[in-house]
């Protein structure tokens, strides 16, 4: 069993490495490598889209590592391959993206990607820190965490869904902020599971051991 973080210089990615890591040792759930190359990508049992930043800047970085993005894209739509989005990996699961400019997504999840807008004027953006999550339908990567489990989150922008069967899980600031989508092999969440505890260790574990 092979997971491969997707290096596509987006982001820090060695707490990510190092969580995935310790709980595949926990679970026996194979080895956790990070690459941005495309053959490894392909050969990947499962793979992690992690992702910091802007969204267009992330899908250009995305597209322009020689044949990473296509080798992604075959492993998950054709291959089946089970599919974690993280952060800016989550909303590159979208349809578009509305951030400074209007760029098409990965079109896996039925929603667009916009600039948070809380209710309450005091609510600052970037939503930053610890939030409680909302469960709103249950999944199997969500065993064992609840409603009211902390999360940490660091964004401007979240995903307004279409279709809300893709929705697994929310947070509220100023309302609704989608938290976890999910449908067939694909899960993504806004917040960092890598740095989220207990809950963000367990839905790792979970994820390395779902079996769609």
């Amino acid at each position: 069993m092979l997971t491969v973080l997707i290096d596509y210089a987006a982001g820090n990615l060695h707490s990510a490495e190092k969580a995935f890591q310790l709980m595949a040792r926990e679970v026996d759930g194979g080895d956790v490598i990070v690459s941005d190359r495309a053959e490894d990508v392909a050969h990947a049992d499962r793979i992690v889209l992690p992702g910091d930043g802007a969204f267009p800047a992330c899908m250009t970085e995305l597209k322009g590592q020689t044949g990473l993005f296509d080798a992604m894209v075959e492993s998950v739509e054709t291959k089946g391959r089970p599919f974690l989005g993280i952060c800016v990996g989550m909303q590159l699961m979208a349809r578009t993206g509305f951030e400074y400019e209007k760029v098409p997504g990965l079109g896996w999840i039925a929603g667009d990607v916009r600039r948070i807008a809380p209710s309450d004027p005091s609510l600052k953006v970037p939503h930053m820190g610890w939030n409680d999550l909302v469960i709103d339908r249950p999944h199997p990567v969500l065993d064992g965490i609840a409603t009211g489990d902390h999360a940490y989150f660091v964004h401007s922008y979240q995903m307004e869904m279409a279709d809300p069967a893709h929705l697994l899980a929310h947070c509220d600031y100023g309302g609704p902020v989608t938290a976890i989508v999910g449908r067939d092999t694909m899960i993504g969440t806004q917040f960092h599971p890598e740095k989220s505890q207990a809950a963000g260790l367990r839905l790792i574990a979970n994820w390395l051991t779902w079996s769609p």
